[in-house]
């Protein structure tokens, strides 16, 4: 039994050849992997020796020949092949073991230059795996160092399976699907419109690649999607952001639905975003209720407070460890999904006889440098909607609003609690389906209008939201993720008992709105951006 060794990631590498020769395996190495076998005393035969050609061109060429590619393609059950093998004196290759040129490592260095990111296009380690991965019948293709460990068990067992030879294959063809599209994705951002850059200097990148390679992986089949006529499965990244829902474990609870997913996601993304003990309460992928305090538990009684009908059956999200007080609080309504970083023994020895309670827990980022990317903060930094045959990609929406970005439009200026009821309100406004009206007070919110086709009927139901839940609106600020188009909108908030505003601005009756506002005593404030949510 031969095996050809042909890595980049030395991860593992002396522990798998171990194994293999002390089971009688020969091996077959290239380059530096082959120096590293040898050096730890291990035999091994060069690929040059193998194909009586020497390496060339820096490298570039070295098992591109047929002593290799026959080796691995020729299908053994064949005589016509094996005769073919004799009769050119090349030896069967049982199994491969190739990982890839680092090339997504390199371009994701600051200041990669184009020759730097072509030099790491591997050529002959994905032809390798393509023809041994063709023929996995006979051959063993691995392209990652965790399947080491599987490879010698069975080994030692007596050989490898036709199932595990099988999955060996689709991972390769997966891995090489992956580093393809890696390349594309790069190769199809540079920006050509000054011509081609100079070897060793730093290419312009297009934000939108030329063409769009999606690479996802499949978590779980789902029972079904939206409604149960619809099939669906859950997907994430290969790279998943850190802190992400899909980075979360499931700690009991029956299966995730589709909606269950959407709806944590809204939920998780939104309480994310403060740095204090939050409550984020999800219905039909709006916030319902969000709340701060300084516990636990004492956020979610306040977001609780906001809406308690449509919390019925809604999901809950943490910014901080559930502790036994708060799942006592939160174990007396239903709930389909709690999601927060860790549950403490208490709070699970409350949920273990509500066998049907999902719980998530899920690492928040830890706090990143400044300047860091989006991926490191723990968000997608491009959002994806399908469309009719097509795609829409834009940057995630990121904006994070900073005191200094307020705009005073109004006489009336807004207090330092004010303002923190407005930053507040803006925050969960962004979490809300357009048209969005958020009124809040003292970390909580008390009415929420989401989703309307009007703005001043999502004004108006916000008003009816607190008013049911017996919440006074008096004082209150209130957020608006677009510009009011006239002043009836915001005539409706005063009505309620709003006291400041904070909205966009942006429209051409700006100054109506505003005096609007003065003449009802009003502090409002622009933000200069808006936070549409389709």
């Amino acid at each position: 039994m031969k095996a050809l060794l042909s890595v980049s990631d030395k991860t593992g590498l002396l522990e798998l050849a171990r194994g293999l020769h002390a089971l009688g395996v020969q091996l077959i190495s290239t380059g530096g992997t082959a120096r590293l076998l040898a050096q730890d005393g291990l035999p091994v035969t060069e690929v040059a020796e193998l194909t009586g050609f020497p390496e060339m061109l820096d490298g570039r060429v070295k098992t591109l020949h047929p002593a290799v590619h026959g080796g691995l393609l020729a299908r053994r059950e064949r005589p016509e092949h094996m005769l073919a093998l004799q009769t050119q004196g090349i030896a069967p290759i049982d199994i491969l073991v190739v990982n890839l040129y680092p090339f997504e490592a390199t371009v994701a260095q600051p200041g990669c230059t184009l020759d730097e990111a072509i030099e790491n296009i591997d050529i002959g380690g994905p032809a390798m795996v393509r023809s041994a991965a063709k023929n996995w019948r006979d051959v063993a293709v691995l392209t990652d160092a965790s399947q080491y460990p599987l490879l010698l068990a069975e080994l030692q067992d007596g050989g490898v399976s036709e199932r595990t030879r099988l999955q060996f294959a689709i991972t390769a063809f997966n891995r090489i699907s992956h580093y393809d599209g890696a390349i594309s994705d790069y190769l199809s951002a540079l920006d050509l419109s000054a011509g081609v850059p100079a070897g060793y200097s730093t290419p312009p990148r297009l934000l939108f690649p030329g063409q769009s390679n999606g690479r996802f992986v499949k978590l779980q089949d789902l029972r079904y999607g939206e409604n149960p006529h619809q099939q669906a499965a859950y997907y994430r990244d290969l790279e998943p952001a850190p802190g992400a829902l899909v980075t979360g474990t499931q700690l009991q609870g029956k299966e995730l639905s589709y909606n269950n997913i959407a709806d944590a996601d809204a939920a998780w993304e939104c309480v994310k975003g403060f740095e204090v003990p939050a409550c984020v309460i999800v219905k039909h992928a709006n916030p319902c209720g969000v709340a701060l305090g300084s516990t636990a538990q004492q956020a979610y009684e306040k977001a609780f407070q906001t809406d308690p009908t449509s919390a019925f059956g809604g999901i809950i999200a943490f910014n901080r460890p559930l502790d036994g007080a708060a799942a006592l609080a939160v174990s007396k309504q239903f709930v389909e999904v709690l999601l927060a970083p860790d549950f403490t023994p208490e709070a699970l020895a409350v949920f273990k006889s509500k066998a049907n309670v999902r719980l998530l827990k899920i690492a928040l980022p830890t706090l990143p440098q400044v300047g860091a990317s989006d991926w490191a903060r723990g968000r997608n930094a491009i959002d994806i909607k399908r469309v009719g045959s097509g795609l829409l990609l834009q940057t995630a929406d990121n904006f994070e609003l900073q005191r200094t970005d307020l705009k005073v439009v109004t006489a009336l200026q807004p207090t330092p609690a004010q303002l923190d009821d407005l930053l507040f309100a803006w925050k969960v406004a962004k979490y809300v389906k357009s048209n969005a009206i958020v009124f809040c007070h003292d970390g909580m919110t008390l009415g929420v209008g989401a989703g309307q086709m009007s703005r001043l009927d999502s004004a108006r139901i916000a008003g009816i939201k607190a008013a049911h839940a017996g919440l006074s609106l008096h004082g209150s600020a209130v957020a608006s993720d677009a510009f009011f188009p006239f002043r009836d909108g915001l005539d409706v908030v005063a009505e309620a008992g709003a006291s400041c505003i904070i909205q966009p601005g942006g429209s051409v009756r700006d100054q109506e709105v505003i005096d609007a506002a003065n003449e009802r005593g009003l502090a409002m404030v622009f933000t200069g951006v808006r936070h549409f949510r389709h």
